[in-house]
This record gives C-alpha cells, sequence and structure tokens, in this order.
C-alpha cells in the first residue's frame, strides 16, 4: 500500500472516529423516521449522500472489471464505503430518520477523500 493511500486512510479512519458515538450501531436497511414518516427515505440531503455512494461503489466496480483496481485495492474502497454508509445510518438513527447540515457536510468530506482514493488507486501517478 502506498503512503498516501496509507495516509488518507488513516485521515478517513480518524474522521470516523471523531464523529458521533453512534457511528457504530448496526441496524439492516435503511433507518426511518416516526412511524408513517417519509422524511428518512425522501429526504434531499439524505438522498445526496445515497447517491454519491452508489456513485462511488459503481466506480469501485468498473475499475475492478477493466483491471485500474485489484480484488484488494477494491475491498479496501468498499469497506471504507460500509464504514461511511454506517455512519450515516447511525446518524439518521440517532436523529429521528434524518440527517441535519453539519451531518451531510461531515459525510461529504468522508466521501470526498474517499473519491480521491479511488480517483488515485485507479490512475497511480507511476503509470
Amino acid at each position: 500500500m502506498n503512503s498516501m493511500l496509507k495516509k488518507t486512510m488513516f485521515v478517513l479512519s480518524a474522521l470516523l472516529l471523531l464523529a458521533s458515538p453512534a457511528v457504530y450501531a448496526r441496524g439492516r436497511g435503511n433507518p426511518t423516521g416516526a412511524p408513517g414518516s417519509r422524511f428518512a427515505t425522501e429526504h434531499p440531503r439524505r438522498n445526496q449522500v445515497n447517491k454519491r455512494v452508489d456513485n462511488q461503489r459503481a466506480r469501485i466496480n468498473q475499475g475492478l472489471k477493466n483491471g485500474e483496481l485489484s480484488k484488494g485495492q477494491a475491498r479496501q474502497l468498499r469497506a471504507n464505503d460500509r464504514a461511511i454508509k454506517a455512519q450515516e445510518h447511525a446518524e439518521v438513527k440517532a436523529n429521528g430518520g434524518h440527517l441535519t447540515k453539519a451531518e451531510q457536510r461531515q459525510l461529504n468530506q468522508e466521501e470526498n477523500a474517499n473519491s480521491k482514493l479511488i480517483h488515485d488507486e485507479k490512475h497511480p501517478a507511476g503509470k
């Protein structure tokens, strides 16, 4: 693993640890708000974060398929996305089915870091 990747992984890990303690709460599926509430699944902040996660997963799969990423690289990048998604789930669950603007900003910073990792792994500087 190159030093840039190690440094970025460290930063991403630190961001996840500094986030809400509820990050490590486990749940299945997308958490929802109050009974009868549609806020959790249809709110723009949540949709924006989920679309980014989906897009990055597609980029990882494409990189693996065309040989730009090894299986190990893809596994690590997917683990990063799973950690971000777990954080999103925990925050939504803790906040009655929604994300605050600050939480969205934090998740986007983590997605930005993972997006850069995906790019850097798919396009090494020495290639």
